[in-house]
């Protein structure tokens, strides 16, 4: 059987057969996330049970503070649809009941406004604009956010790395590739990848940061791939508006656009 393990920030591709002993020993006492998921056909309508095989995450204090941050910020943009109600969960358990209770009570444009506004929030203005100053749009500026985002929101989206791609007929390590998204895993909901963190993230960046970013999400094995530099579709034309949601998740339903 093989298996992909998912270690921190690396991933290491093989048979976990053919590892020796001291491979497994050092893998099972070094790993603060490892996640064992069976390779093969990705089965959105088949085998349900292997996509459920959930991440293991041991979140630092730095992790943990900023997912309480983050999870204190979508309340607080959202509180006049809470009528008082708090999250009394903790961690990222937090975050994704309050993200959920914001999907349940907002329409798709709402909930995409909601997000932006806690984006905003949590990320001060002041220092957003420093950076946008500092690092306009440039090969190394496209390197340094595709850098900076595998190291500082690995917390978020779970572990990702840095890849190459061609743009403007050259090559660039300007993608990252989250390997199974985390926040995509927990809530098993297409409808929140799209309206709270898909379509958000990519305006807050190029909003806040004059960067454009396309974020495209596959539904099959639950990775993304975050393009810095590249446009993405426009809303009306996005594939992943078109993705039926998954078996688990109560809404069952196709992901259209919405105009107000």
């Amino acid at each position: 059987m093989d298996v992909k393990l998912i270690q921190e920030r690396r991933v290491i591709l093989g048979n976990w057969g053919n590892l020796r002993g001291n491979h497994k020993r050092k893998l099972r006492r070094n790993a603060n996330c490892c996640v064992a998921v069976l390779t093969g056909a990705a089965e959105r309508g088949g085998n349900e049970e292997t996509r459920n095989l959930n991440a293991v995450y041991r979140d630092n204090w730095f992790d943990k503070l900023a997912i309480d941050h983050l999870s204190e910020a979508v309340q607080a943009t959202s509180a006049h649809i809470f009528a008082g109600w708090r999250s009394e969960k903790s961690g990222y358990e937090s975050l994704v009941e309050v993200a959920t209770m914001a999907s349940r009570n907002l329409n798709q444009i709402k909930q995409r406004e909601a997000m932006i506004e806690a984006l905003q929030r949590a990320f001060p203005r002041p220092i957003l604009s420093l950076i946008r100053t500092l690092l306009p749009q440039s090969k190394f500026a496209r390197e340094y956010f595709a850098a900076f985002t595998t190291v500082f929101f690995a917390w978020l989206v779970g572990p990702c790395e840095v890849k190459e791609s061609e743009l403007n007929g050259r090559r660039e390590r300007n993608v990252v590739h989250i390997h199974k998204c985390r926040f995509l895993e927990q809530t098993n909901c297409v409808g929140m990848c799209i309206n709270l963190c898909k379509f958000p993230t990519q305006e807050f960046i190029k909003d806040s940061l004059g960067m454009p970013v396309s974020m495209t999400p596959n539904f099959d094995d639950m990775s993304c791939e975050m393009k810095f530099g590249e446009d993405p579709p426009a809303s009306i034309e996005d594939p992943a508006l078109n993705q039926p949601c998954y078996k688990l998740c109560k809404k069952k339903e196709k992901h259209m656009i919405e105009t107000n």
